[in-house]
């Protein structure tokens, strides 16, 4: 499989499209850090508002990058099916010192598949768990777009057709727990105006100094979140380490089997 091969291409008008959402996504995650004392969003009356828009951004890039990848019907179900298997995992696993699982079929996914692939399958299969547990709530397109850039950074990992084996495991694996990591503390990051009341050493204050605020949500992150980021990164590394080789496999087969991509040199499909 090639560098630029992909299941989902990622055309320039999508790429555009990608980094403008994600743009205004990191925005609305990194709000804490730009109100001022008066705002209304730190109050939070206008938190709604942000989170519906962080939702439609993710919804209009995953129809512009779909309708211009020339997703057909076997790419589709594709989708689908990791969109399922990411469904299924992540309320299985979650629950108990950060376990989840659902991040190893996002960046298998993203990595085989391709950065545009990547994205769709982060934020699709973070909508339909959100739908078979009955989460859907103000937090679900935060969520979705965080999981987007998990699967799209998998997706943008180098060497693509030169790496293979122990050193893409391992590559995969340091990427798993930075991603793991980082969708734990940017999560944090968003909601952590609301999470506490005002007047502690952790609490966020608004229109205070920066590097005041962000010394603030850092005793806030470790002293409440990050046992369970780490878990979730340790559960990740261990998922890509023990299955990645497999499932990495499994899905270049597929994706040359259902001529998403071309075969390699000399290789024959079964």
């Amino acid at each position: 499989m090639s560098p630029a091969t992909s299941l989902v291409p990622l055309a320039r008008r999508s790429g555009v499209a990608l980094g403008l959402a994600s743009g205004a996504g990191l925005l609305a995650f990194c709000w804490p850090l730009a109100v001022g004392a008066q705002s209304r969003l730190a109050q939070g009356a206008l938190a709604p508002v942000v989170l519906g828009g962080v939702l439609a951004a993710v919804l209009v890039v995953l129809h512009l990058v779909l309708a211009e990848g020339g997703l057909d019907v076997k790419a589709v179900a594709v989708l689908g099916l990791l969109s399922a298997v990411g469904a299924v995992l992540r309320p299985l696993s979650a629950g108990t010192a950060g376990i989840e699982l659902v991040f190893i079929v996002i960046v298998l996914g993203g990595r085989v598949l391709g950065p545009g692939f990547g994205f769709a399958l982060g934020s699709t299969t973070l909508f339909a768990s959100a739908l078979l547990t009955g989460g859907v709530g103000p937090w679900l397109p935060y969520q979705m777009l965080a999981a987007a850039w998990v699967g799209l950074g998998a997706g943008l990992l180098p060497w693509r057709s030169r790496v293979r084996g122990a050193p893409e495991i391992a590559l995969l694996v340091g990427y798993g727990i930075v991603a793991s990591l980082a969708y734990g503390l940017i999560m944090n990051l968003a909601f952590w105006p609301f999470q506490l009341g005002s007047g502690t050493g952790l609490s966020f204050v608004a229109g205070d100094p920066v590097a005041a605020n962000l010394r603030r949500f850092a005793l806030y992150d470790a002293a409440t979140s990050l046992g369970w980021d780490v878990g979730r990164a340790a559960t990740t590394a261990t998922g890509l380490l023990l299955l990645g080789a497999p499932v990495l496999a499994a899905l270049r087969r597929t994706a040359t089997a259902g001529r998403f991509a071309p075969p390699p040199p000399g290789a024959g499909i079964s």
